[in-house]
């Protein structure tokens, strides 16, 4: 009567989980950054990496609002030149802030001083970091340490 109730679980192995296969990781891993490139830090934040989510959220949107705020030039995919191609595509690179800024910027651009010039460059640099931290957001993602 002093013997103790055994567990029924006990002795016997947990229930196996099979891995994700590799399409679905890498499947998952595109979500990512396509989730980190179209709301910056929204892949490091799906990822409960919440510094590098906050971070990399409010760099783009300080750029991109200083940037805008200095009436920089929001490149428009209608461009003349391969200059202006490359432009789009930096200034894109900052995701749903790239259709805020177009939406800001009701007074157009002002390059013909410093600061627009300097708006401009804030811009595109926005852009290119959020393309980096989709990028990294990617290959954590993958389980790459990047």
């Amino acid at each position: 009567m002093d013997e103790p109730v055994k567990d029924p679980t006990q002795g016997e192995p947990p229930p196996s989980i099979a891995p994700p296969s590799e399409e679905d990781r890498e499947m998952f891993a595109v979500a990512i950054g396509f989730a980190g490139w179209a709301l910056p830090g929204l892949g490091h934040a799906l990822q409960k990496m919440w510094g590098r989510a906050l971070a990399v959220f409010l760099s783009v949107g300080a750029l991109v609002t200083l940037g805008v705020g200095m009436r920089g030039n929001v490149f428009s995919s209608r461009g003349e030149d391969a200059f202006a191609t490359l432009g789009y595509l930096a200034d894109l690179g900052s995701g749903g802030f790239y259709f805020l800024a177009r939406a800001m910027e009701s007074a157009g651009p002002d390059v013909s001083h410093s600061t627009g010039d300097y708006g401009t460059r804030f811009i595109a640099t926005a852009g290119v970091l959020n393309l980096l931290a989709a990028l990294h957001a990617y290959e954590a993602a993958r389980g790459r340490k990047a």
